[in-house]
C-alpha cells in the first residue's frame, strides 16, 4: 500500500503542468471563438498547450522518477529519460518491423503502435527511480572510478531498460489488450460505465490510488484518453469528456450544498469556527475542484455520509453521460476551468451542468442535514470538543504557517519522531517512527481536515490547498542548520552544540570545546568549501566492507539527508583519520567524530546506528577537538561486540556535510 501512496504522489508532479495546458488551450479557444476562426495568437497559444499534452507520456516518465526516488535530484529525472527513450525507441514499430523481419510496418502488432503512452511512462520513470535509489553510491574499481556514484545510474538504466523492453516485446501485447478490453467494457456499458467510473474515483480518495485509475479513462492508457482529447479538441464531439462532465455539478455546488448543512447543524458556540472551516473548503472546492480539504471533513468522522457521496457522484457522472452534456477540465471540475473550457469545440451544452448543480446542491444539502440531525453524526462543530479548532497561533511561539507547522510538529510527537515530511496537492505526506505518539485530536485544533493512518509508519495530515507552505515551514524547524543533528534522532544537547559548530559557521560554535580552533578552520575554509571537490578521495577509515550509503538501516542517512557518502560494514576496531585533516569535533559519547579536510570538506564518521544510547560504554577517543591529524591517525575505538549486543548496526557511515553533489571514493 505504501508503494502505491508514494507512486499516486508521485503521478500528482506531471499532472501538476495540466492547468498550464488547460489555460493555453483555454484562451486559444476564446480568442478563436471571439475573433470568428483560428488567428496567429490562437493557434500559437494552441501549439503550446498541445506541446505539453501531446508529451505527458514523457513527462510521466520523468516525473515518477523523481517523485520515487529516495532523494530528490536531477540524476534520477536523467534516468526516468533514458529508459523512456531507450523503452519506446527499441518497441517502435519500426524497430520491431525489423527486429520481427517483416516486410510492412503495417504487419506488425498494433500494440507498439501505442507504446508512447502514459503506462510506459510511468514503468519508465518507477526503472529510472529504482536505479536511482539502487546505485547512486555505487564504487567501481579505480580505472572505472569516473562512472562511479551517479554517473552509473544512467548507464545502469539503459541496461535495465533494454531488459524490460525485451519483456515487454511479449509482455506488452497482452497488456495493452486486457487494457482496452477494460477500457471498451467501460465504454460500452456507455452512461452506466460513467457512473462506476466516478463511484469509484470518490471511494478510492483516503488511499490516492484515484490518480491511477484516473490514468486509465483520463489519458491514452486503454484508448480512451477522454482528458487529452478534450483539450485538445481532437475527440468525438457528444462523446469526449464524459468521464469529466458529471464531476462538474458535484464539486461546484453539491459539496458547497453539504458544507452548508454541516454549519447550519454545528452547535451553536461552535458556528463560528465552523463556519470558517466549511467556507474556506467549500470555496476550494467550488472555484479549483480541490474537494479532499471537505471530504475529510466527514469522511472518518461519518463514513456512512461519504459512502452516500461517492454514490451520489456516480449518479451524477451517469446523468450528465446520458444528456446532451460534455465539458472537461486541465485540473479539477471547477469554476475556474469551466470558464476556460467553455468554448472548446468538444464541450457541449456546458450550461445543463450549472442546471443540474443547482440540483446537486439542494440534494447535497437536504441529504446531509437530514442524516447528520436524525443520527446526530458527529461532523464539524458537531464532534468532540478536542477537536475544536484554536484561534491562530494559540500555544505556539512562532507565527503564520511557522506557527501552524509548530503545533503540527508537537502533535505529531515531536522533530524526533518525524521521519520524512512530503506533500502532494492538499496533504502531508510523512514517515513517523511511532504513530502511537500522532495526536488527532491537536492536529484538528491546529488546523488539519483530518488524519490517516494507512499502515506502516505512513502517516498523511490533510491541511488544504496551502499545504506546500505548511510543509516548508515544518522542514525550516525541523532542519533549522543549528539544529541539523536532530536528525541523528535523540542525540544528546553537548551533540547538537558540536554539529552546529560544524555545520552553521559563525552559529553555535563557542558551545563546543574546541570552539577557537573550529573557529579558525571556518576562515580558513570558507572560500575553500565553495570549491569542494566533487569526488572525495579517502584511505578507508576502518577494516570491513564498504555498502552503499542507500543500505545503512537509518532512513536520515539512506535517503541522503545528513549528506552523500559511503559506509563500512566494520571487521576491525579502529578508526583512522582517512586524509589529512583538523579534527572539528569529537562527541562526547565517543561514537562519532568530525573532520574537517584541507580542501574544505567537512566529514563525518559515525559509528553504528543510534550507538548515542549507549551513552559511551565501548568507545575511546584518542584525539581531540583542535587537533592536527594525518591520514593512518588513530581517532576512536570500538568495540563492535558491545553495539551489537545493545541491539544496534555496527555500520559505519561516512558523510560529507558541505557538499551535496559529492561522491566519496575510499581507497
Amino acid at each position: 500500500m505504501k508503494f502505491f501512496q508514494r507512486l499516486g504522489r508521485s503521478i500528482m508532479l506531471p499532472v501538476a503542468v495540466l492547468p498550464v495546458a488547460a489555460i493555453l488551450s483555454g484562451i486559444s479557444y476564446w480568442i478563436s471563438s471571439a475573433a470568428g476562426g483560428a488567428n496567429i495568437v490562437s493557434v500559437f497559444l494552441g501549439a503550446a498547450g498541445g506541446a505539453l499534452l501531446d508529451n505527458m507520456p514523457l513527462l510521466f516518465a520523468v516525473g515518477i522518477s523523481i517523485g520515487m526516488a529516495n532523494k530528490t535530484d536531477g540524476t534520477s529525472a536523467l534516468a526516468g529519460l533514458v529508459s523512456w527513450l531507450t523503452l519506446t525507441t527499441l518497441l517502435s514499430p519500426a524497430t520491431m518491423q525489423n527486429l520481427l523481419g517483416l516486410s510492412d510496418v503495417a504487419d506488425v502488432n498494433p500494440a507498439f503502435g501505442k507504446i508512447q503512452n502514459v503506462f510506459v511512462g510511468i514503468l519508465a520513470g518507477l526503472i529510472g527511480a529504482w536505479c536511482y535509489n539502487k546505485f547512486k553510491d555505487t564504487k567501481l574499481p579505480d580505472a572505472l572510478s569516473f562512472f562511479s556514484g551517479k554517473r552509473s545510474v544512467a548507464i545502469v538504466t539503459a541496461g535495465v531498460s533494454l531488459v524490460a523492453a525485451v519483456v515487454l516485446m511479449f509482455v506488452w501485447p497482452v497488456v495493452y489488450g486486457a487494457l482496452v478490453t477494460f477500457g471498451e467494457w467501460i465504454s460500452t456499458m456507455g452512461p452506466f460505465g460513467a457512473g462506476i467510473y466516478g463511484f469509484m474515483n470518490r471511494l478510492l480518495i483516503p488511499t490516492g490510488l484515484h490518480h491511477a485509475l484516473n490514468s486509465v479513462f483520463w489519458f491514452d492508457v486503454a484508448g480512451i484518453n477522454d482528458l487529452v482529447n478534450f483539450l485538445n479538441g481532437t475527440g468525438t464531439y457528444g462523446v469526449t469528456g464524459q468521464y469529466m462532465a458529471g464531476f462538474f455539478p458535484i464539486m461546484m455546488f453539491g459539496l458547497p450544498g453539504a458544507a452548508l448543512a454541516m454549519y447550519l447543524t454545528a452547535d451553536s458556540k461552535r458556528k463560528k469556527i465552523t463556519y470558517g472551516i466549511m467556507l474556506s473548503a467549500a470555496i476550494a472546492s467550488f472555484f479549483v475542484g480541490v474537494t479532499e480539504p471537505l471530504e475529510f471533513s466527514f469522511m472518518f468522522v461519518a463514513p456512512w455520509l461519504y459512502l452516500i457521496h461517492a454514490v451520489f457522484t456516480g449518479i451524477s457522472m451517469m446523468v450528465a453521460a446520458m444528456l446532451p452534456t460534455r465539458l472537461g477540465f486541465g485540473f479539477s471540475a471547477g469554476f475556474i476551468d469551466m470558464v476556460l473550457q467553455w468554448t472548446n469545440p468538444m464541450a457541449q451544452n456546458p450550461w445543463i451542468l450549472l442546471l443540474l448543480g443547482v440540483a446537486w446542491f439542494f440534494i447535497y444539502f437536504g441529504t446531509f442535514y437530514f442524516l447528520i440531525k436524525r443520527f446526530n453524526l458527529k461532523t464539524p462543530g458537531r464532534g468532540d470538543e478536542l477537536d475544536e479548532q484554536d484561534a491562530d497561533n494559540v500555544g505556539t511561539s512562532l507565527t503564520g504557517y511557522h506557527g501552524t507547522a509548530e503545533k503540527f510538529i508537537a502533535a505529531l510527537g515531536g522533530k524526533d519522531n518525524i521521519m520524512d515530511v512530503d506533500n502532494c496537492a492538499t496533504r502531508l505526506r510523512m514517515e513517523i517512527a511511532d504513530t502511537s505518539k500522532v495526536d488527532e485530536h491537536a492536529l484538528k485544533r491546529a488546523g488539519a481536515a483530518g488524519t490517516i493512518k494507512p499502515g506502516g509508519h505512513s502517516v498523511q495530515v490533510v491541511y488544504g490547498l496551502n499545504v506546500q507552505f505548511v510543509r516548508d515551514a515544518m522542514e525550516d524547524i525541523i532542519y533549522d542548520r543549528t539544529e541539523r543533528i536532530e536528525a541523528f534522532r535523540g542525540a544528546s544537547a553537548a551533540e547538537t552544540g558540536a554539529v552546529a559548530g560544524m555545520l552553521a559557521p559563525g552559529v553555535g560554535g563557542a558551545a563546543i570545546a574546541a570552539g577557537a580552533a573550529i573557529d579558525q578552520h571556518e576562515r580558513a575554509s570558507s572560500a575553500a568549501a565553495a570549491e569542494a571537490p566533487a569526488v572525495v578521495r579517502l584511505r578507508q577509515p576502518v577494516a570491513g566492507t564498504v555498502v552503499p550509503l542507500s543500505e545503512v538501516p537509518d532512513p536520515m542517512f539512506a535517503q541522503g539527508t545528513m549528506g552523500p557518502g559511503v559506509a563500512i560494514a566494520p571487521t576491525g576496531d579502529t578508526i583512522v583519520a582517512p586524509a589529512d585533516a583538523t579534527v572539528a569535533s569529537v562527541f562526547p559519547t565517543g561514537h562519532a567524530i568530525g573532520l574537517a579536510l584541507a580542501d574544505g570538506t567537512e566529514l563525518l564518521i559515525h559509528v553504528g546506528i543510534d550507538t548515542v544510547d549507549m551513552k559511551g560504554d565501548g568507545f575511546e577517543t584518542l584525539v581531540k577537538a583542535g587537533d592536527t591529524v594525518t591520514a593512518g591517525t588513530p581517532l576512536l575505538r570500538f568495540d563492535a561486540a558491545k553495539i551489537r549486543a545493545a541491539g544496534h548496526s555496527a555500520v559505519t557511515p561516512i558523510i560529507v556535510l558541505n557538499n551535496e553533489s559529492a561522491t566519496v571514493e575510499l581507497t
